[in-house]
């Protein structure tokens, strides 16, 4: 996939992403370090984290990039997602592999204001009632399906 955008201010709170940008070198490397460690935390609690996750993270340029060993695609997209969804994450660098045999690519939607997951699967799918599809595909990112927020990134997975 390569490197997937996001939008910086949307997404999960996990660390304060301004306090490295203007920090002396070393306060920075040890903000990016934390800000990685609290990204890959998050992917574990999401029980999403294969054995070889790493992650790091850079300020200046607002990337995250992700690497190890996927157990399939689904898993691999829900990683990068996890990733991505994270407040000061304009970026993430895909560097997964995927153990599973390869499997159809999954499109990305980001969503904006008045979405609902009707509404897009009514874009992607032709029919509204579909949406369930794409809650299940963003498991465990999505709790429920009218917990959407715009900026965030949503996985809409082949025609189910």
């Amino acid at each position: 996939m390569g490197l997937l955008s996001f939008i910086k201010e949307a997404g999960e709170k996990l660390f304060g992403h301004d306090d490295a940008q203007a920090a002396s070198p070393d306060q920075a490397a040890a903000a990016n370090t934390k800000a990685a460690d609290a990204i890959r935390a998050h992917i574990t609690k999401l029980n999403l984290a294969p054995a070889d996750l790493a992650v790091t993270f850079d300020s200046k340029t607002s990337a995250a990039t992700v690497s190890g060993t996927a157990p399939d695609q689904a898993t691999k997209e829900k990683i990068l997602l996890a990733a991505g969804n994270v407040q000061g994450v304009g970026q993430v660098d895909d560097r997964l592999t995927v153990a599973a045999p390869a499997q159809p690519e999954a499109r990305f939607h980001t969503v904006k204001s008045g979405d609902t997951l009707s509404a897009i699967a009514k874009t992607y799918y032709g029919d509204a009632n579909k949406y369930n599809a794409i809650f299940e595909a963003n498991k465990p990112m999505l709790s429920h399906p009218d917990k959407i927020y715009p900026g965030q990134v949503l996985r809409i997975p082949p025609t189910p």
